[in-house]
């Protein structure tokens, strides 16, 4: 998966540098995103495994993909025939949104709590993550009981855990020692 990655990474740096340039972010965004689903396609990859030459597989990406993707996009997609790579695509925009994000300075948080979270609770919460990373936020909430009562807070690679169970779980350890 990381080799993946590291092929992905110079299509998408290529991609989000010219879409800045073009103040055109969304707009591949979306691009990428149809050209990624259709590359995940099972007729598609295999057609693309079987060894078809490169004129074929650019015809193919070109045709299905349509009026979805801009010239700019289909000369995009054509080097990546050319290298054959168009089997990248979906880390191609993992790597791109990861761009945008940065780019936007925005992080996506997980929240995870026993119930609901409500719109204040929300509200109250983005304010004090933003102010705390200094990046935008969007929460993802996400409900798990088996945490008892609390949050679970995980931005990126820095995680908070306020739940019961953690605090439970932390004080065990503490009594083993």
């Amino acid at each position: 998966m990381s080799e993946l990655t590291t092929v992905a990474r110079p299509y998408a740096k290529a991609a989000f540098d010219f879409a800045v340039e073009a103040n055109a972010i969304d707009s591949w965004l979306s691009q990428l995103t149809f050209a990624a689903e259709v590359a995940k396609d099972k007729t598609i990859i295999g057609y693309l495994s079987g060894g078809v030459s490169v004129e074929q597989a650019q015809s193919l990406f070109i045709n299905v993909c349509g009026e979805q993707v801009d010239s700019q996009g289909q000369n995009f997609l054509k080097v990546m025939a050319e290298n054959e790579r168009l089997l990248v695509l979906p880390q191609v925009l993992e790597q791109f949104s990861q761009l945008k994000a940065e780019y936007e300075q925005e992080i996506t948080v997980d929240v995870t709590s026993a119930v609901e979270v409500t719109a204040e609770q929300k509200t109250t919460l983005s304010a004090a993550l933003e102010k705390r990373l200094a990046r935008k936020v969007k929460l993802n909430c996400i409900i798990d009981e088996s945490i008892v009562s609390g949050l679970v807070i995980q931005a990126g690679d820095m995680v908070i855990d306020g739940s019961v169970k953690g605090k439970l779980s932390r004080l065990a350890s503490t009594l083993q020692s």
